[in-house]
């Protein structure tokens, strides 16, 4: 069975989707987490739903530099002073319009969260991990494995986090454990009501026929990916629903 008991983590976009369920599994398996999101009463509710005790909400944008260093330095004081396990998950994507057709505001968000924002945290927290015992793992997507035509700036911090997560293996290695976490379609969650901006009708034609993979399946990669022995590295977990092949083969129920 899954066991954090002694540990501490911290989530990032925990108010959703990925982010919640994450926590949840985490805080299940006996881990003490601090959960970190813009929406602070969503986090405080989700703190006080958590097994076990000792968890904290802490407001916490991770395109804000004080921000990702207030809630660091809380969470770590929280937990005398050691994080065991960061979870990067807080990410966007907004519109599919072509490169073409995009706006520098929507790129520019997208790149400061999904990129800027999981280094910020990363840096933030290593100080307070112990080699041999810290875990990264980022969220990336199959989206930074395989571009898709309208994906744009998504894709591109996407296959950014591909690369960072490369470069921290080699840095870290021997010290600290680094997984990359790249799901294919996962419903369920506020990812395309924000990528839509409310749209409805774009965000059902994408999961449409689908039995898409759900954000507690991936929570619940994560989850075995953490508590591998901790002599063994996952280095990589990549998971789509069994309909999808690639972005562009995807077979849906009639």
């Amino acid at each position: 069975m899954a066991d954090l008991s002694g540990r501490t983590a911290v989530v990032t976009g925990a108010s959703s989707g990925i982010g919640r369920e994450t926590a949840i599994a985490l805080a299940s398996a006996g881990a003490r987490v601090a959960l970190g999101a813009r929406r602070t009463d969503r986090v405080e509710s989700l703190a006080a739903e958590l097994a076990g005790d000792g968890h904290v909400a802490l407001a916490l944008d991770v395109t804000d530099g004080e921000s990702a260093r207030a809630f660091t330095t809380a969470a770590a004081e929280a937990f005398a002073g050691r994080i065991d396990i960061l979870v990067n998950n807080a990410g966007l994507a907004l519109g599919r319009a072509p490169i073409a057709e995009g706006s520098d505001e929507d790129d520019e968000l997208v790149l400061a969260t999904n990129v800027m924002g999981l280094i910020r945290m990363t840096r933030a927290c290593l100080p307070h991990m112990e080699d041999g015992r810290g875990h990264v793992v980022n969220l990336g997507s199959w989206a930074g494995r395989e571009a898709y035509a309208g994906g744009g700036s998504y894709v591109a911090s996407k296959f950014a986090v591909r690369g960072l997560t490369e470069v921290m293996r080699r840095e870290l290695v021997g010290r600290i454990r680094i997984t990359t976490v790249d799901p294919g379609m996962v419903g369920d969650t506020e990812f395309s009501d924000v990528r839509f901006r409310g749209d409805q009708e774009a965000k059902e034609k994408v999961y449409r026929g689908v039995a898409f993979v759900t954000p507690a399946e991936v929570a619940d990669c994560i989850l075995w990916a953490v508590t591998r022995p901790a002599h063994m590295d996952v280095d990589e977990i990549a998971v789509k629903p069994l309909q999808q092949a690639t972005q562009d083969l995807i077979v849906r129920d009639s």
